[in-house]
Formats: C-alpha cells, structure tokens, sequence
C-alpha cells in the first residue's frame, strides 16, 4: 500500500502507513567483564532474519517486516508479523518511529517501525522461521547494526537503544507502550 496523505476534518494532515518494521527484541542477563558497562547489568538481543534464496533481496538481513491488511490497526499487524515469521509471542509492544522509504517504480512507503519485546531471561526464545526466512541470529544491538541490510532498520535500532536503554521506555512509558 502506497503512503496516503488527506487532510483531515480538524485540518491535519493524515498519513496511511502500508507496511511494519518489528524489531524484536529479548532482555538478557549481563555476565563478567561486560556487566560493568551494561547498566543494570541487562542487555538487549535482537533478532535478525536472513531472506531465503527464492524471495525478494535473497540473503539480506532484516527485522520482521510485513503489510498491514485492509482495516488491519498497525499494531495488530506488528504482532501478526511477529507471529507468522518467528512463532513467537510479543510479550510487550513499543511503538518507536516512523520511515519512509522509496522503491523504484512504486510510491514512497512509510514503515510504521515497532519493538516488540519477547519472553525476558534465558533461555533464548525458540524461533520458527516462514518460508521467507532461511537463517536468523540473536545479536547485540550494535552488531545487529553492522548486519542489517537496510540502513532504516539500522537507525531505528539507535532509537530502540535509547529510548528502550532502562528495559522499558522510562519517563516515556506511557507514551510508547501500546496497550494489549
């Protein structure tokens, strides 16, 4: 779905999003030399996926990206993604950005980007991967950042960091966090 500007009855300016960018996202323990630089002794993993060789971009990394259907709310269809390309269950939801984004021949997109937090601790969730994927990985966030094949989903990764660094969105909780 292409990006849908209208101007609104109270005058704004509406955009209609047509696809989800879901970072997913799981809080560890931190152990040994590296509990010294991670806060409260916590890091956050994130999950990435590598595109099978019959899809679109074959071999690229990514985050859980998706469509949101006819009449479908972007949160339903974060969750929904989630679901259907990793099998697992978001725990929590952080509505984080938006980015647009350009294919040649097609309209701008906007990409309604999300984190959704999965089971915290250890062990690590189990995932099962579509037909889309072929591979994934539980990374840190920066080494996340130096695989990720789209530089949108790696700048959202800097938000995520910081606006997610206490484990939740701190003063901006309330703001942030969608509601089940």
């Amino acid at each position: 779905m292409p990006l849908r500007t209208a101007l609104g009855a109270d005058g704004r300016v509406a955009i209609t999003p047509g696809v989800v960018d879901v970072v997913v996202m799981q809080r560890v323990p931190i152990r040994g030399r590296e509990r010294a630089n991670a806060g409260a002794g916590h890091a956050w993993r994130v999950l990435v996926l590598q595109r099978g060789a019959n899809t679109r971009c074959p071999g690229s990394w990514e985050v859980v990206h998706g469509r949101i259907e006819r009449g479908e709310r972007p949160e339903h269809a974060a969750r929904r993604e989630v679901a259907e390309e990793t099998g697992l269950h978001s725990e929590r939801l952080y509505a984080i950005t938006v980015n647009a984004f350009y294919l040649a021949g097609r309209d701008v997109q906007a990409a309604l980007v999300f984190a959704a937090i999965t089971q915290e601790g250890l062990p690590e969730p189990e995932v099962v991967l579509s037909h889309e994927h072929v591979a994934f990985r539980w990374l840190s966030i920066s080494a996340a950042q130096r695989v990720l094949t789209w530089p949108r989903e790696i700048e959202a990764l800097t938000h995520i960091a910081h606006l997610l660094r206490s484990g939740d969105a701190g003063a901006a909780e309330d703001v942030l966090r969608v509601p089940d």
